[in-house]
C-alpha cells in the first residue's frame, strides 16, 4: 500500500470528526449514571450501571455481524449506517423521558451502542492499515485526542443541562411528603434528557450526510496479506489477537470505571452531585494528556508495547493509591487512572491485529466485540463489591485488570502459535 502523507491527512480529518462524535456519545454515560439513578427511583448503584451493560453489550452481539456488513458495503458506507442507527437510538430518548420508563432508556442507549459497534469496527483497522503499522499507535492516538475532548465536554454540556441544581432537586424530593409534588418534579427532572438527544440525532443526520457525498478511499486490508497469514485458516490461529481481545475486555473495564464511575463514586463518599458531575472530565483530560504523549513519542522515542507496558505498571499504581487514600485525594488518583489508560487502546488494537492479512475487518470485529464485557460486565463486578456500602472496595478489580494488560505487553502479543 503506497500512500504518502498528504494523501492520509483529509480521511484522518474526517475520522477525527467520526471519533469526536462517538467519544461524546460514549461519554456521556458518566452523567447518565447519577441522572437517571434520581429521575427513575433506580434503589442501587448496580442498576444505575445497566447505563453501561446496556450500551456496551451491543458491541458484544453486533461486532461479528458488524463485520458481515463491512465486507459487503465497504468502510465508507458502514460509517454512514452506523451513523442513522445512533441517531435513531438517541431519538428513543424522547419516547423514553415521556414515559420515564429505565427500561427505554436502555433500549436506546442498547441502539446507540450498536451503531457505535458499527462505526468502531470500521474505523480503528481503517485508521491502523491507513499508514505503516508501526506508526498505528501514533495516529489513532490522534484519533483518541478528538475522542477524549468529546469526552471532556460531554459531562461539562450534558451536566449542565440536566443536573443544573441537582442537590436542591435531591433536597427536594427527599423532604416531600406529597406523592403528587415528587411525581412532578421527576418528570420536570427527567424532560431535561429531550433537547439535547433531539439536537445530538440532528447532528448525527448531518455528519452522515456529509460522509454520505465524500470520497473517503476504501482501504483494502487484504493487500496487507503476510506469509504468515496467508498459511492460516481461522482467525483464532492468532495468538496475539485472542490474548489483545482479553486485554481489550480488561482495558474498557478499567476505562469505564474510571471515566463513567467516578461521578458516583465522589457522590458514594459524599462529595455533592453538583461537584462530582464533573469528576469525568477530569479523567478524560488525564487522558488526552496521555495521546499527547503518544502522539509525540510514539514509535520516535517509545515502541507501542513499551508504552502499553508502562501504562499497566502506571495503572496498578494508581489502583492501589485510590483504594488506600481517601476523599479527594482518591477521586484524583481515580482521575489519573486516565493517563495509565489513554496508550492502551491506541496500543493493543495494532498489536492484536498485525500480521492478520485477510483477517483483518472479523479480527476487528473481535477486538470490539470485547468492549461489550469489559463495558457491560466488569463495571457491575466493581459494584457489586464495592457499591455504596464500600466503594473503594471495587477497584481492586481494576488491579486485575491492568495486571493481566501488563502480560499482553511484555508476552502475550509475542505469541505466534498456541
Amino acid at each position: 500500500m503506497e500512500q504518502n502523507n498528504k494523501s492520509y491527512l483529509m480521511p484522518l480529518v474526517m475520522i477525527g470528526v467520526l471519533f469526536f462524535t462517538f467519544g461524546y456519545i460514549t461519554w456521556t454515560n458518566g452523567t447518565l449514571i447519577p441522572f437517571l439513578k434520581i429521575a427513575c427511583e433506580l434503589k442501587t448503584d448496580t442498576q444505575a450501571f445497566l447505563v453501561t451493560t446496556a450500551f456496551y453489550m451491543s458491541y458484544f452481539f453486533l461486532s461479528i455481524p458488524s463485520s458481515i456488513i463491512l465486507n459487503k458495503v465497504g468502510f465508507k458506507n458502514g460509517m454512514v449506517i452506523g451513523l442513522i442507527i445512533v441517531a435513531v437510538g438517541s431519538l428513543v430518548f424522547i419516547p423514553a423521558a415521556n414515559s420515564r420508563k429505565f427500561e427505554l432508556f436502555l433500549a436506546g442507549l442498547f441502539m446507540q451502542g450498536t451503531g457505535l459497534a458499527l462505526l468502531q469496527t470500521a474505523v480503528n483497522p481503517y485508521v491502523s492499515i491507513l499508514g505503516p503499522i508501526e506508526s498505528a499507535a501514533k495516529r489513532i492516538s490522534i484519533m483518541g485526542m478528538a475522542n477524549k475532548l468529546a469526552g471532556i465536554l460531554a459531562p461539562i454540556i450534558l451536566g449542565a443541562i440536566v443536573l443544573k441544581g441537582i442537590g436542591d432537586i435531591e433536597h427536594k424530593l427527599e423532604v416531600s411528603e406529597s406523592a403528587t409534588e415528587k411525581e412532578a418534579l421527576l418528570n420536570e427532572l427527567v424532560q431535561r434528557i429531550n433537547t439535547p438527544y433531539l439536537a445530538l440525532a440532528v447532528v448525527l443526520v448531518l455528519v452522515a450526510v456529509l460522509f454520505w457525498f465524500s470520497k473517503l478511499p476504501e482501504v483494502k486490508e487484504e493487500e496487507e496479506q503476510t506469509a504468515g497469514a496467508q498459511k492460516k485458516d481461522s482467525v483464532f490461529a492468532f495468538p496475539n489477537l485472542i490474548l489483545g481481545v482479553m486485554a481489550i475486555i480488561f482495558y474498557v473495564g478499567a476505562e469505564v470505571i474510571a471515566g463513567d464511575g467516578i461521578g458516583q463514586y465522589g457522590k458514594n463518599i459524599g462529595i455533592s452531585l453538583d461537584e462530582a458531575k464533573n469528576f469525568t472530565s477530569y479523567t478524560l483530560g488525564a487522558m488526552l494528556v496521555g495521546y499527547l504523549i503518544g502522539i509525540v513519542a510514539i514509535p520516535k522515542y517509545i515502541k507501542q508495547e513499551n508504552a502499553l507496558k508502562y501504562s499497566a505498571i502506571l495503572g496498578i499504581g494508581l489502583t492501589v493509591a485510590a483504594i488506600f487514600t481517601e476523599g479527594y485525594v482518591s477521586v484524583f488518583c481515580i482521575a489519573f487512572m486516565g493517563l495509565s489508560n489513554a496508550l492502551m487502546w491506541p496500543s493493543i488494537f495494532p498489536l492484536a491485529i498485525k500480521g492478520l492479512g485477510k483477517f483483518t475487518k472479523i479480527g476487528s470485529a473481535l477486538l470490539i466485540m470485547g468492549i461489550g464485557p469489559g463495558g457491560g460486565i466488569i463495571p457491575l463486578a466493581y459494584t457489586a463489591i464495592g457499591g455504596e456500602a464500600n466503594p473503594q472496595r471495587g477497584f481492586w478489580i481494576m488491579a486485575v485488570c491492568y495486571i493481566f494488560i501488563l502480560y499482553y505487553a511484555i508476552a502475550g502479543y509475542k505469541k505466534k502459535s498456541w
